[in-house]
């Protein structure tokens, strides 16, 4: 697994815990750091705050593109794939597009339920067509 593949489920890891605990995601990734065990890489810092950053922004795009699905019953670990790649995919410029939904697929797969990587690829393949001049 490459260290920005480790990233980005160490960014899912806060996101997720955050939302379980409905506590600030910044506060979790200041304890995440302070632990250190597993330490959490840059790529993490940077896109869990990035994500708490433009979070109204990216709730807002999930919402529009998660085929009639509120937020709230989307399940918890989607809901955090979705907002750390919505993040990368609309702020991180030195990250490919398509890296960026296939690891998110790929987390999907490995976190979550049978329906949810294509769903996850769905919503951000809506993301990249409304948001992203070609």
């Amino acid at each position: 697994m490459s260290a920005r593949s480790k990233a980005r489920k160490r960014a899912v890891d806060v996101l997720y815990e955050a939302d379980l605990r409905r506590s600030d995601p910044l506060a979790v990734l200041r304890d995440r750091i302070a632990d250190g065990n597993p330490p959490v890489p840059d790529h993490a810092v940077r896109l869990v705050e990035g994500a708490v950053e433009q979070g109204a922004r990216i709730d807002e795009l999930i919402e529009q593109h998660a085929s009639g699905w509120s937020l709230d019953r989307l399940p918890d670990v989607d809901r955090a794939i979705l907002r750390m790649a919505t993040y990368e995919l609309l702020w991180v410029d030195d990250v490919p597009d398509a890296v960026v939904i296939d690891e998110a697929v790929e987390l999907a797969k490995a976190l979550s339920t049978d329906d949810s990587p294509a769903y996850v690829n769905g919503v951000l393949g809506g993301i990249v067509k409304a948001e992203i001049p070609t």
